[in-house]
C-alpha cells in the first residue's frame, strides 16, 4: 500500500484502507460488512468496540461504498445546533463518541431516523446498553467490534513498516504488537516512532530500552473498566492471589483511579470475606487511607498487600446475604411498625402510649442477655442471618448458638 509520506497526518490515518478487502481484524464480521457495502441505502447502525479496533475505519468505508453523500462529525466537538446545519445536504452521518451526547441530546436523532431522511452510522467504545437511550439504540442495527489478536496486530504493523521503507524484524513486529495493547491506532504511532531511530535501535532487545514510557489502553469509561475490576473481585472471591494481583496490576498500569480500585476492595472485604475474618475490612480501609497518603505509584504496596490478604482470606457472605434477605421482606411486605418496647420515651406523652413498656436492659441480666422479642411481631422468629463455619465466623456464631438453644428452652418451659 503506497502511502503519501509528505504529509503530517499520522501514519493511521494515512494507512486507513480503501476497501473493506484491505482492512485487517473483525472477521467474524467479515461477510456482514461485505453485504452492507454492497451498495444501496445503508441501515442505521452503532458499531461498539475497543479503541483501535476499527470502527471509524469501518463507518467511512460503508459510507462511501453506498455512494451517497456523507459527512464525519465528532460528537464532543460538535454540538446540537451545529450539527443540524452540519447535516444539510448529507445522506449519511458518520458520529464517533455516540455515547459522549447526553441522553436529552440522543433524542435529537430519533425524528431523523423515523422519517428516513438520513442513515446514521455512530461508533462508541462504551456498552450502549447504558450509554444510549433505549429508544435510539431500537432504531440502530448494532455491531460488536473485536481487540485485534495477536496475528491481526502483527500484520498491521508489518504493513505500517513497508508503507515507511522500514525494516523490523518479526520479534520487534510483535514486540510493538504487544505494547499496543489491542489498538491498532496506537500500534501505527510505535512503528511511526520506531522509523524514527536508527538502524542499531531497531533490534527487539533495544527498541524495548529506546521506545517511550507507554501508556496500557485504559477504558476507564467503559467495559474494560469494569471488566477488569469484576475479574479482580472474582479472582479474589475464588482465593487465587495470583489472578487478582495479575488484574489489579491491569487497572493500575493503565491508569486506573487507586480510589476505585481502594472502593471495590473494601466493598469484597466486607462481602466476600466478611466475618469470616473480620481484620479483612480494617485491613481494606487501612490501604485505602495509604494510598492517599503515600500516592502513586508507590500506592500499589499497600493495594497489592490486601489484594492478596483478601485472596487467602477465608469466605463468607453471610453478613451480605443476610442484609438481601431482610431488604426482600421490607420490599415485598414494606416496614412494620417498631415493637412499643423498643421505642425510646422521649415525651411523657410517649411514655403513656406505652413506649419502652416492658423493655428489658440486657446488662441487667447474667450473660448479658435476656430472653425477648425484637423483630416486629408478625415475623417474630424470622431468621435472616445463617452463620457460616467459615474462619473467624465459627467462633463468633457460638454465642448466637448458645442464645437460640436457651430461647429454646425457655420456649418449651
Amino acid at each position: 500500500m503506497k502511502i503519501d509520506l509528505t504529509t503530517d497526518a499520522p501514519l493511521a490515518e494515512r494507512l486507513r484502507p480503501a476497501t473493506i478487502d484491505e482492512f485487517i481484524g473483525q472477521k467474524h464480521l467479515r461477510a456482514k460488512l461485505q453485504a452492507l457495502a454492497s451498495g444501496g441505502r445503508l441501515q442505521s447502525m452503532l458499531l461498539f468496540g475497543p479503541p483501535g479496533c476499527g470502527k471509524s475505519t469501518i463507518a467511512i468505508l460503508l459510507a462511501k461504498a453506498s455512494g451517497l453523500p456523507y459527512k464525519r462529525i465528532s460528537a464532543p466537538e460538535t454540538g446540537l445546533a451545529a450539527l443540524r446545519k452540519e447535516i444539510q445536504g448529507f445522506k449519511i452521518l458518520i458520529l464517533d463518541e455516540l455515547h459522549r451526547y447526553s441522553k436529552a441530546q440522543q433524542d435529537f436523532f430519533l425524528p431523523i431516523l423515523e422519517s428516513g431522511e438520513l442513515s446514521l452510522i455512530a461508533t462508541t467504545t462504551e456498552n450502549p446498553s447504558f450509554s444510549v437511550t433505549r429508544q435510539l439504540l431500537s432504531r440502530l442495527h448494532v455491531l460488536r467490534l473485536r481487540p485485534l489478536d495477536p496475528d491481526e496486530l502483527a500484520e498491521v504493523a508489518r504493513r505500517g513498516a513497508e508503507a515507511l521503507g522500514l525494516s523490523l524484524e518479526e520479534e520487534s513486529l510483535r514486540m510493538l504488537a504487544a505494547m499496543s495493547g489491542g489498538d491498532a491506532r496506537t500500534l501505527l504511532n510505535l512503528v511511526e516512532y520506531a522509523s524514527k531511530l536508527p538502524p542499531e535501535k531497531l533490534p527487539a532487545a533495544e527498541l524495548a530500552k529506546t521506545l517511550p514510557e507507554m501508556v496500557i489502553r485504559g477504558d476507564r469509561g467503559g467495559d474494560t473498566h469494569y471488566e477488569l475490576a469484576s475479574a479482580m473481585i472474582k479472582s479474589i472471591r475464588g482465593s487465587d492471589p495470583d489472578a487478582a494481583l495479575y488484574y489489579l496490576a491491569c487497572m493500575l498500569e493503565g491508569g486506573e483511579d487507586p480510589r476505585f480500585v481502594s472502593r471495590r476492595l473494601i466493598l469484597s472485604a466486607s462481602e466476600d470475606v466478611g466475618l469470616a475474618d473480620p481484620a479483612a475490612l480494617p485491613l481494606a480501609v487501612a490501604a485505602q487511607q495509604a494510598v492517599e497518603f503515600v500516592g502513586m505509584p508507590e500506592g500499589f504496596i499497600p493495594l497489592a498487600e490486601c489484594v492478596v490478604y483478601l485472596a487467602l482470606a477465608p469466605k463468607s457472605n453471610s453478613s451480605y446475604a443476610a442484609y438481601l434477605a431482610a431488604q426482600q421482606e421490607i420490599r415485598r411486605e414494606g416496614p412494620r411498625p417498631v415493637p412499643l418496647h423498643l421505642r425510646n420515651p422521649a415525651t411523657k406523652l410517649q411514655k403513656d402510649w406505652g413506649f419502652g413498656r416492658g423493655y428489658k436492659y440486657p446488662h441487667a441480666f447474667p450473660d448479658g442477655w435476656v430472653d425477648q422479642d425484637y423483630l416486629p411481631q408478625e415475623i417474630v422468629g424470622h431468621r435472616y442471618y445463617h452463620a457460616k463455619e467459615h474462619g473467624q465466623e465459627a467462633k463468633l456464631n457460638l454465642w448466637l448458638q448458645k442464645i437460640l438453644r436457651m430461647k429454646a428452652t425457655r420456649g418449651k418451659g
